[in-house]
Formats: structure tokens, sequence, C-alpha cells
């Protein structure tokens, strides 16, 4: 769980110094049942609640002050899980297992089909020349592969609490969220929603950001940090705690709405982007994340190599990315880039990740094999550098670096598998299908974000995004088999890519 940074402030918030009472968990938990029971019912009575009810509660988190300190649960998400689980999961599984042999198939063998026959419920077939990891099938597979891989290598880890709360409060539920979602028929409708739901909340959360550095005070987590670290700018994080996660969220809405734009021939929904996009983009400067700027700018230019040319968008790129450094490089101390002055150094202008990093290089060089346990880069990295409590963080803030240090060459080479599939499956045949482009480009944007910043399996929109594009390619793949039925192996490829799909276009 993450204890939120934020800029500086005016007062501090109280956190407890014990836990809570008998009383107060009685009631929480008798809240949280009337709570599941509304959303089944809202779930049952409505097809399209579970998904909607998935994507507006994403982001929100609620702060738990407990045994002295404060933690950010995204318990919206954990009570929309639990009521999808018991209404679409358990069913199904129980289904299955009555059926005769369906124990076999829930272990995952799949009846063989006819040539170009599509099982209901099943994986379309995938192209011989296509590997099975590379396959929605096999994503699924490396994703529920990654989690088990960290749940064991609690056994040595030597921070087992911090790894036990990482699998209680982010890789099983998200797992779950995932196994929901990756079941829906996204249409072009429930797409649409979706983004407008998101948009709008962006809208909003981009409003209380202004309002906060109007005010130059939080709402939220207004907890002093370092005098040193942002005393020249002030950064707000809006109802996120971390301005940081506040800039990811951003950046991944402008993405979408970027797509929208530009594969619309409506001309208000274009202006009405236009102008949402606008208002988001000034939100997002005010947040000052570096990482979340570089994960937009790398979303955008996945989707300029679709919409215009893959060659200039790299030209174009290298030359913002050459003029970038060269800012950098000869940018006077007053713009405090943290590259010039007293304090001036690389690791000052990355708010010292780059001492993290290098750490936790150390810790992979000192144990490279198997790292030293799920969840324990904080106590190594203390222990093996001295650092105390103030400098030491949840993570390297570059994932690859922290699963090395954690998981070694094991954890690193699940990690890397997970990555190369999850583009394939993403990438591959998107390019006639603007929200599998949308997806692609998000997850490109995250990816990066999370090499500058952290929390890749730990976000709940990191499972959203590969469940949406694992249905998409799915979908995509079923429709080209009822197209061309007398094809032996059903593509997934970019010749047929989204043909007849049902969320072909915006």
């Amino acid at each position: 769980m993450r204890v939120g940074a934020a800029s500086s402030v005016l007062s501090p918030v109280p956190v407890a110094t014990s836990l809570p009472s008998a009383g107060t968990i009685v009631g929480g938990l008798a809240a949280a049942l009337v709570a599941i029971a509304v959303l089944a019912w809202l779930m049952r009575r409505y097809a399209q609640a579970l998904p909607l009810l998935a994507i507006v509660a994403l982001p929100f988190r609620l702060p738990i002050s407990a045994d002295g300190r404060t933690v950010n649960l995204l318990i919206p998400i954990y009570l929309v899980v639990a009521a999808g689980t018991l209404v679409r999961l358990l069913p199904a599984l129980l289904a299955r297992l009555a059926q005769r042999g369906g124990a076999a198939a829930y272990a995952g063998e799949v009846p063989r089909q006819g040539a170009g026959e599509v099982a209901p419920g099943v994986d379309a077939r995938t192209p011989r020349e296509l590997a099975f990891w590379a396959s929605p099938r096999g994503l699924t597979w490396l994703l529920f592969g990654a989690v088990c891989l960290y749940a064991l290598q609690i056994a040595y880890s030597a921070d087992r609490v911090k790894a036990l709360e990482n699998i209680a409060f982010f890789y099983v539920p998200f797992a779950l969220l995932f196994a929901l979602l990756v079941q829906v028929r996204w249409t072009r409708e429930l797409l649409m929603r979706c983004l407008v739901s998101l948009a709008s909340l962006a809208v909003v959360f981009a409003g209380v950001g202004f309002v906060e550095y109007d005010r130059k005070s939080l709402f939220l987590n207004p907890k002093v940090v370092a005098a040193d670290q942002y005393d020249n700018y002030f950064r707000v994080n809006s109802v996120f705690f971390d301005p940081s996660i506040y800039g990811r969220f951003l950046a991944l809405v402008m993405i979408a709405l970027c797509t929208l734009v530009l594969w619309n021939r409506n001309r208000r929904v274009v202006i009405a982007g236009a102008v949402a996009l606008a208002w988001l983009l000034a939100g997002l400067v005010t947040s000052f994340s570096q990482s979340s700027i570089a994960a937009l700018l790398l979303g955008l230019a996945v989707l300029a190599a679709w919409r215009w040319s893959v060659v200039w968008t790299v030209y174009v790129s290298a030359a913002v990315l050459a003029l970038g450094a060269l800012v950098l490089l000869v940018a006077p101390a007053s713009l405090h880039f943290g590259l010039k002055g007293s304090s001036g150094s690389t690791n000052n202008a990355t708010n010292g990740r780059t001492s993290l990093v290098s750490g936790g290089l150390e810790l992979f060089a000192k144990r490279p094999l198997e790292g030293y346990g799920s969840g324990s880069f904080v106590t190594e990295y203390k222990r093996h550098s001295h650092a105390d409590a103030q400098s030491a963080t949840s993570a390297s803030h570059t994932i690859p670096v922290t699963i090395a240090a954690e998981q070694g060459i094991l954890g690193l080479a699940v990690y890397a598998a997970l990555l190369l599939s999850a583009f394939i499956v993403l990438f591959r045949g998107a390019g006639r299908s603007p929200p599998r482009m949308a997806i692609a480009a998000c997850f490109a944007a995250l990816v990066l974000h999370t090499w500058t910043y952290a929390d890749f399996l730990e976000d709940p929109f990191t499972w959203t995004l590969l469940a949406i594009g694992v249905a998409l390619a799915r979908q995509a793949a079923a429709a080209y088999a009822e197209d061309d039925p007398g094809t032996e192996a059903v593509a997934t490829g970019a010749g047929a890519a989204g043909a007849g799909a049902p969320a072909s276009s915006f």
C-alpha cells in the first residue's frame, strides 16, 4: 500500500496511533456488505453495469488511518470486484464444474472445433506462426504466472508483511477484475460510455487541482516533505494523494480522448474533445509530473504513427528528444530543472531516483538469480545502503529495477515475457480499430510511466487495459472467422484487424 507523497502544504493531516475499534470495524463491514448487495443487484439488472462501475471506480482511493500511518486503499474497486465475483465468476465456475467434463475444461482444455468455428466463450484459435505466449490466452497465463511467482518468492522475503499486503490489496483483487472484464463484450456504445465517464471524472479532478494550485494547499494528504524537494514550485495531486499518480490518470485519459478526436468525423465531438484535452493538459502541467508528461508524449507518438506515418513520427520524436536534452543542458538554474545550481545533479533532477536505481542494481548484482524476495526492496535498500527511513521508498521508481532486486532473473524473465506478449496482443492488428489503438497507446504510455515512477501490476489500470485489449482481440478474431469461415487459422494479424468487429471505429 502506498502512503501518498505530496508537496508543500499548510497543515498536516492527523493519523491514527492505534487500530480502529471493534465497533468501527463491524460498522465498516456492514456498510461494505450493503454496498456489495446494491452493486450486485445493479449488475444483475443492467448488462453494462459491471464494466461501467469498474471503470468509474478505478481512480478512487480512500484514506484509512491505522497503526500510526495513513494508507490509501482502492475500496470502491474492491466492492465492485466483490459484487462482480458473486454475480459473474462464481455462478460461471459452479456451472462449469456441474457439467460433465467441466472440471477439465476449467483447467484449460478446449473442445476441438471444425475449421473456422469458434466455441462460445472460448478463444479463437491463434495463427500457426504466432506462439502461444503471444496470444490472448498466453498473455492471460503470463499474467497469472507473474502473480504466482510473486507469491512463491514471499517465502524468502525480508519483508513478508509488505509482500502479503501487495498480494491481498493489489494482485488478487486486480486478477479478479481482469477475469471479469475480459468476459465483457466491448461494443462501441459501451466503450464510448466508459470514455465519457473517465473524461468527465478527469475534468472534475483537474478542476480540483486548479483550486489546490490557486490556494497553494492540498485537500488530501497535506504532508510536509523535505524542504529542498519542492521549495520552488507547488505540485497538486487533486484526489490522488500523489502528483505522479494524478498525472498518470490524466495522461491515460488524454491519450484515449486524442484517439476519439483523431478518428471521429463528428465536428461537435472533435471540438468538445479538443476543449477537454486543453483543460486536462493544463491540469497535467500543475502536477509537475515529468514521468506523466513523458508517458503522454509516447502515447501521442503511437497514435501519430498510426494516423499519419511511422517514419515521420520517429523523425519528429527524435527531434523533440534532442531539443529536450538541449534545453536541460543549457537551461539556467532559475528554471529549477535540478541540473544546475548549488545542488544540481541528475539525482536532484529526478528527485533522488538515480540513487534508488543504482541501489537497486547493486542489490541485483549481489543476488542475481532469485533476488531478495517479494516486497523486500525497502528493507534491503536500507540495510545495504544504510539509508534512513526518509531516503528509502516503497520501490526504486523504476519497475524493472525493483523486480530485479526483489525477484532476480526469474522475475525479470517473466516480466519481459509479459511485456512482449502484451505488446504483440495489443498492437497486432490494431491498425483498423481505433478502440484497440487507444488501448495499445495507453498501455505503452503506462509502461513508460512505470519505468520512471512505480506501480505496474499494483495499478488497476494495467489489468483493465490488458483485459479490454484481450477482449477486443478475441472479438476481432471471432468476427474475422465469421466473415471467412473457410479460413483454417483465425487471424489476429494486421490484415484481419477489426474486420466486422463491433468496436471497429469511434
